[in-house]
């Protein structure tokens, strides 16, 4: 399986009006950060929490925000994405690199890459993998998907990176 062309993902999201990126960095989003960095589009925040807070902000003034996390870090702010974003239902939509998804990742990211579905689809947030051949179907259904909630859009690390 290849990965997706982040680039392309970033670009499409930029040509629709979605131009306000945050979040905590991560190794598996590289290329789509990159991009924003060359745009001046993005804040680097510490905590994921954190760029869930600004996000709201900025949806709040009507603007769609990408917020982008690892998975590690999405687990670590299920309540504000409960008690905040998804209470709300404040439209962003949330790019998390999927680290563990497979066994031969490092073993820090093993057990939350094995629950990371099960996260998911105990909140009820709804979410596609993203690959290379469906891309632009999950970019689309993302748009269309925070005009009455958040959702994710998940990226899994190949461990060429």
């Amino acid at each position: 399986m290849n990965a997706p062309d982040q680039n392309l993902i970033f670009n499409y999201f930029y040509k629709r009006n979605i131009r306000d990126f945050l979040g905590v960095p991560d190794s598996t989003l590289k290329q789509f950060i990159d991009c924003a960095i060359k745009k001046k589009k993005i804040i680097i925040t510490t905590r994921e929490e954190e760029a869930i807070g600004i996000a709201t902000g900025i949806s709040l003034s009507g603007f769609t925000p990408i917020v982008f996390m690892q998975n590690a870090g999405f687990a670590n702010c299920l309540s504000t994405i409960t008690s905040l974003v998804q209470m709300y239902n404040i439209p962003m939509i949330f790019l998390i690199g999927w680290r563990g998804s497979d066994k031969s990742d490092a073993p820090e990211h093993i057990k939350i890459g094995e629950i990371q579905p099960d996260l998911l689809s105990s909140l009820g947030l709804k979410s596609k993998i993203v690959t290379e051949k469906n891309w632009k179907s999950c970019c689309d259904w993302a748009i269309q998907t925070i005009k009455k909630k958040p959702c994710a859009l998940i990226f899994r690390r190949l461990l060429d990176e």
